[in-house]
């Protein structure tokens, strides 16, 4: 009768470690970003043209090229840094955002073009945010009834969920040729705010709140953070795992189907290819952030400053005057030295609790 309570203090270990290792984490890419600013900022007036405002620093850059396009990326990056920290792994969002995305988009060219907000935007909230969780819902239930690698399953269904996007869209684009998406929900996704339109960050901020309320308030969170540190003992402990694993992969496909809500209010359209390749700036955000790929720590506002180390780093290719091309070495070098700095962390962390 011993076994059980062990494996309570175990839990209860790892997830008081869980908790105090990330703060570190967290000022240590505040610190980052702050640099990275500085040098940008330099760069920004020695190659701005004359007369020209700072390349980096100027409002248009920080809002448009910087904070909006990183938005989506954010968003999914919370629910990715919950089903890591639970010993999982989803490549599936981006399949998941553009189906989200394309079911709206049927569903709204439906309307008429000046139909009332009062109807339109509940839709346009409701059925992506609905179709994301139910894909998420079916890789949770793969994973725990399959009991095959979640990496296997969410490949297989990256493929399925943009399979059917491209099916179902005969002209591989929505609004198709024959119709139009009601006004009123672009003009509430790019409402201006104090001069700039701040909805898509607003979102994102409200998902990263909502995210650390999870995993930092309530009982569920903690049980997520035992399920990834230690998933033999969180289920002596009595801790359902199979239910923690359905949560978190419909968290993780709740907010793909939020990214692809903003997405279609930016740009009043959604294609099939829309999102194709999301899942490595998703996860290469969440990674960066501090979310262990072992499983166990992580925090939702890891995942906002990680994916906006990345989204300075990627804006930096564009003040220094690179090609653009140098993106994709830049966020997979990201990944890896994130991997071998967590590999360490994890090596120090486990020594200091005695190899447990």
């Amino acid at each position: 009768m011993s076994l059980p309570v062990e494996a309570e203090s175990q839990s209860a270990a790892y997830y008081v470690s869980s908790r105090r290792l990330p703060r570190l984490q967290e000022l240590s890419l505040i610190g980052i970003i702050v640099l990275l600013g500085a040098a940008l900022s330099y760069f920004g007036w020695r190659y701005a043209m004359p007369g020209h405002p700072n390349l980096f620093l100027n409002p248009d850059n920080l809002v448009d090229g910087i904070a909006t396009p990183m938005s989506v990326y954010a968003i999914m990056a919370v629910g990715a840094t919950c089903v890591i920290i639970a010993g999982g792994i989803d490549i599936s969002v981006g399949s998941i955002f553009a189906l989200s995305g394309l079911a709206s988009a049927a569903v709204l060219q439906q309307m008429p073009v000046d139909a009332s907000a009062w109807l339109v935007i509940p839709v346009a909230i409701l059925i992506p945010m609905i179709v994301g969780s139910l894909c998420g819902l079916f890789n949770g239930a793969l994973v725990v009834i399959l009991r095959i690698h979640p990496f296997i399953v969410t490949l297989g269904t990256m493929v399925i969920f943009r399979g059917i996007g491209n099916v179902s869209v005969r002209e591989k684009i929505l609004p198709d040729s024959r119709h139009q998406l009601p006004a009123v929900f672009s003009h509430f996704m790019r409402a201006q705010i104090a001069g700039q339109r701040l909805m898509p960050m607003l979102v994102m901020l409200a998902c990263v709140l909502a995210g650390a309320i999870y995993l930092h308030l309530s009982v569920a969170g903690r049980k997520n953070y035992a399920v990834g540190g230690n998933e033999e003992a969180a289920r002596f402990s009595g801790i359902r795992t199979g239910r923690v694993k359905l949560l978190v992969y419909t968290i993780s496909g709740l907010t793909a189907g939020v990214a692809g809500m903003v997405s279609l209010g930016r740009f009043s359209s959604m294609s099939t290819n829309t999102a194709t390749g999301y899942e490595l700036m998703v996860i290469a955000g969440a990674v960066v952030g501090g979310a262990s790929l072992l499983g166990g720590r992580g925090t939702a506002l890891g995942a906002l400053l990680g994916t906006l180390v990345i989204a300075i780093i990627g804006n930096g290719i564009y003040t220094l005057q690179l090609p653009e091309e140098n993106r994709s070495i830049i966020v997979g070098a990201a990944i890896l030295v994130a991997a071998a700095l967590d590999s360490r962390l994890t090596a120090r962390l486990r020594g200091s609790r005695g190899g447990n």
